[in-house]
């Protein structure tokens, strides 16, 4: 039985050094920056720093 992928890449800027992934149960998004063998991942926030939820449509 094949798991649902919980997570989806909504963006990509350069050669994958830049994405956005969004949580498909939340909402929620994340910034994901990766630099050689270096990584990081943080909530995505908003001007007040809320974080940014994107509603996804359930398919």
């Amino acid at each position: 039985m094949a798991k649902e992928k919980r997570f989806v890449k909504v963006y990509a800027q350069g050669a994958g050094s830049v994405e956005i992934w969004v949580d498909k149960e939340t909402g929620v998004n994340y910034l994901y920056h990766a630099s050689g063998y270096a990584g990081g991942l943080t909530v995505l926030l908003d001007q007040d720093g809320k974080p940014v939820v994107t509603h996804m449509e359930e398919q």
